[in-house]
């Protein structure tokens, strides 16, 4: 359907509730009387209503137009170009609290939003909280989300990023890291494919490129008893246990059908050394 914007005849009087319904409908979108709902409660005027409304049935990521994601029970700042957190991502946040309730220090890696090291720091309390991203997009977003929680953003490749004064202290690292195989970045829904950074989304030719780095690293910057938490995709889940156990983390898969989650735990048995 044609934009509407403010200067179109259809939007010369504010939008009403049904008209926002309307038009959200007729662009395919599923659940439009709640997008329509938060569109509204986000807008501050009647020409910025226009404009969410134009921004959201041609395509744009409801999270983008309103401008914050729902995740975990917290309002997530998203921003156009960062990778928008994913309901299913809070299995990962479940499965960190129930290995590690005591963790003192959480690194969030591949941290996008910052969403999931936001999560633990809220669960937590007060934690030592650091997010890290390659993408610079990613790192401005984050700061809006972790800074009030006391928590520090770096920008860099993984661990690259990380104070070495981290090295043997984490007690949850969670690693959000990219894991769709290379050939399968142009099959990913449109608001996805078309509006998330591919850094994010891309895993290189099976998906798991990132995921065995990390891997390979973890242990130096787990504390004894810490937990690396990765999340991947059932048909990958065999590799990514074979990648942890490889390291010297004692690995298990954490299922949740519900969500669709598969997330791969690995533990940094006391007295191991690396």
């Amino acid at each position: 359907m044609p934009p509407l914007s403010s200067s179109s005849p259809s939007a010369s009087s504010p939008l009403t509730h049904d008209a926002v319904v309307a038009a959200l409908r007729a662009a395919g979108c599923v659940f439009a009387e709640d997008e329509a709902r938060l569109i509204l409660a986000a807008a501050r005027t009647p020409d910025e209503l226009a404009a969410m409304v134009d921004r959201r049935v041609t395509g744009l990521p409801l999270e983008l137009v309103v401008g914050w994601a729902q995740f975990h029970g917290l309002r997530i700042a998203v921003a156009p170009g960062v990778f928008v957190p994913r309901r299913r991502t809070e299995f990962l946040v479940e499965q960190a609290l129930a290995h590690a309730p005591d963790a003192s220090v959480v690194v969030d890696l591949c941290c996008g939003s910052g969403a999931v090291g936001v999560a633990l720091a809220a669960a937590l309390g007060r934690v030592e909280l650091h997010a890290a991203d390659i993408d610079p997009a990613a790192v401005s977003c984050a700061r809006r989300n972790v800074t009030p929680f006391g928590g520090r953003v770096h920008a860099g490749d993984l661990f690259g990023a990380l104070p070495g004064s981290l090295r043997g202290r984490v007690g949850i690292l969670a690693a959000n890291v990219p894991y769709v195989p290379t050939g399968e970045v142009g099959l990913l829904p449109a608001e996805a494919r078309d509006h998330e950074p591919r850094v994010a989304l891309d895993g290189g030719p099976d998906g798991l490129d990132v995921l065995r780095r990390v891997a390979d690293e973890a242990p130096r910057w787990l504390a004894p008893g810490g937990c690396l938490l990765i999340e991947t995709s059932e048909r990958q889940a065999p590799a990514a246990l074979e990648a942890f156990t490889r390291s010297g983390l004692s690995a298990r898969l954490a299922v949740s059908e519900e969500l669709y989650a598969n997330v791969v735990v690995g533990l940094n048995q006391p007295g191991n050394e690396f």
